[in-house]
């Protein structure tokens, strides 16, 4: 037998009773220090067929709330108030009476579906197993029965050809497929409310857009309650019906999403859609010229560049590099955008000499690339910073801040101790971190604080390159503002030439001079940034502006409209 999906939500509907009511929620953790306080005093409700997105800086306590739906706090963590679920409350259930909550009345989609499923398993297995696992009432859901229903989920998300993509693997999938087949398996057993962890934040924007669109049918087609915790306010105003606004624990804010928008009330929701990088506004290529970008010294060189990873196990070589021209100049700050598998990362490696050019040429600050031996290009990497999209896997977590900066200055200069320390602390506060900071090890500090010191690290030997790859991407949008608003100050200080790789369109707009959109290794479009941006000539780059939700519900309402027509949906 199968379960109409619509009978949850349905029955919600019929009685007029929200699907999630939340009263007085606190939840404390124990720490050495006491209990600390990181979610306060919550109340708010959530109602058949709406999306809720609740937004907040990291430590705002939203993924905490997020987690509380569905009991899924760690053991430090104390809880107070009500969760009512179906008239259940998750704080005080039993384990079984839990389980059968889980999955069948409520589910969640994790951040990053990598993670979330099982590599050694096939999707549909791990599909099943949660339908045979949550079932509960007693019902008994046979293994041939469960992979029919499996199948009837990665249909209703579009994956194509379920019947026989059930059999394949995580690694398999794309990754927006493997964030449907997450979706999928959150929607197996039909549940009346999903709540999404920041279920967009690792996707391209096209991916994104997808789904987005299939969260949006979900809410549409079949009632589904959706609570969206997110840092994105273009997916909030693409997206949610309400917005409940938090800050270390507490609720400051909520109102329809169209009223936050237009009209917020609380100095902190200001500051918050203040910070949202916005395409079109304040663009770092206004009044740049093409004479300007063409008469600046060049640095970097790419002609016809090509760059193959040669097949193994009979398969054929993939060119992920094809042919690929570009410059970028003294001063300039060119960003590269494109999907994930577009080659943009690639070729910020290969400039940095970690990836090795197959053909054509490239040029780097005077050194040929192709056919470059390692001590030839050695006396060229203190020329070159690289920022890395994050930082707390870069930094070695033994070493202090101070020494991680210091690294590449004791490497190519060998300064004495006091020099080191020295120039460290001036980098720090050239960032605008203490230079006391530099005691510190990288896990006592912020996200934000970490990529700071990051910049600083790539900074410390003055170069007269910086590649940063994805640099502000996991970063929640208050922190990314200051990151980004620093990013300029640094750049027009140090004047430095900058490779910019990000697959967020607005940032790259308000960082660089020149851009170039990649598109399957090939650049299919390059240009001052505003005119690739306002008028975009490429029908892939027209797709890729038309997919990035904009932080204004009005206005992103007509750019989905676009969007379709666009692709003649």
């Amino acid at each position: 037998m199968s379960i109409d999906i619509g009978s949850v939500s349905d029955r919600h509907e019929a009685s007029g009773s929200p699907v999630l009511e939340i009263e007085n929620l606190k939840v404390t953790f124990a720490t050495d220090g006491g209990d600390v306080y990181a979610v306060k005093d919550v109340s708010l409700e959530v109602k058949a067929g709406e999306v809720l997105a609740i937004v907040g800086e990291s430590g705002s306590g939203k993924t905490v709330t997020a987690k509380t739906i569905l009991g899924l706090l760690p053991e430090t963590a104390t809880s107070g108030g009500a969760v009512l679920i179906n008239g259940n409350n998750v704080i005080s259930v039993s384990a079984a009476k839990l389980r059968q909550i889980r999955g069948r009345d409520v589910a969640m989609v994790f951040q990053e579906p990598s993670t979330a499923l099982n590599p050694v398993f096939t999707v549909g297995w791990q599909i099943a197993e949660g339908i045979r696992a949550h079932a509960g009432g007693g019902q008994r859901v046979s293994a041939k029965e469960a992979k029919t229903r499996a199948i009837d989920a990665l249909r209703k998300v579009g994956i194509p050809d379920p019947e026989n993509r059930v059999n394949y693997y995580p690694h398999q999938f794309s990754g927006g497929q493997k964030q449907r087949v997450v979706i999928a398996a959150a929607l197996a057993l039909n549940p009346g409310l999903i709540v999404a962890d920041e279920p967009t934040t690792a996707l391209d924007v096209t991916v994104q857009a997808e789904i987005l669109e299939l969260l949006r049918d979900l809410r549409d087609k079949y009632g589904t309650a959706i609570v969206l915790i997110t840092h994105n306010m273009g997916v909030v105003a693409d997206l949610a019906d309400r917005v409940v606004v938090m800050y270390q624990g507490d609720v400051v804010e909520e109102a329809p999403a169209k009223t936050l928008f237009a009209e917020p009330r609380q100095d902190y929701t200001k500051k918050l859609l203040a910070a949202v990088p916005h395409l079109g506004r304040n663009s770092a290529s206004e009044g740049m010229t093409e004479r300007a970008h063409q008469g600046g010294k060049v640095l970097v060189e790419a002609k016809d560049l090509t760059i193959e990873y040669p097949g193994r196990l009979g398969t054929p070589a993939f060119k992920a590099v094809d042919g690929v021209s570009f410059t970028v100049s003294e001063g300039e700050v060119f960003g590269l955008v494109g999907e994930s598998g577009s080659g943009k990362t690639t070729i910020g490696r290969a400039i940095a000499g970690l990836n090795r050019t197959t053909g054509g040429s490239l040029n780097v600050l005077g050194y040929e690339m192709l056919n470059l031996k390692e001590r030839t290009f050695k006396p060229l990497r203190k020329e070159i910073g690289f920022v890395f999209q994050d930082p707390a896997a870069s930094f070695n977590p033994q070493l202090t801040i101070g020494d991680c900066v210091a690294e590449p200055l004791i490497i190519h200069t060998n300064p004495t101790p006091a020099q080191a320390r020295k120039r460290v602390g001036e980098l720090l506060e050239s960032v605008q971190l203490p230079a006391s900071y530099a005691d510190r090890f990288p896990h006592e500090l912020s996200g934000g604080q970490r990529q700071r010191a990051s910049l600083a690290r790539a900074l410390i030997l003055n170069p007269k390159l910086l590649i940063a790859d994805e640099p502000t991407s996991a970063l929640d949008v208050s922190v990314q503002a200051k990151v980004l608003e620093l990013f300029k100050e640094i750049q027009l200080e140090f004047g430095f030439a900058a490779l910019f790789i990000s697959h967020d369109l607005a940032v790259v707009d308000m960082l660089s001079h020149w851009v170039g959109v990649l598109y399957k290794g090939k650049l299919v479009e390059q240009g001052i940034g505003h005119d690739v941006m306002g008028a975009p000539r490429h029908d892939y780059t027209k797709r890729l502006i038309a997919s990035l939700p904009v932080p204004d519900p009005a206005e992103q309402a007509k750019r989905r409209e676009d969007h379709r027509t666009l692709l003649g949906i």
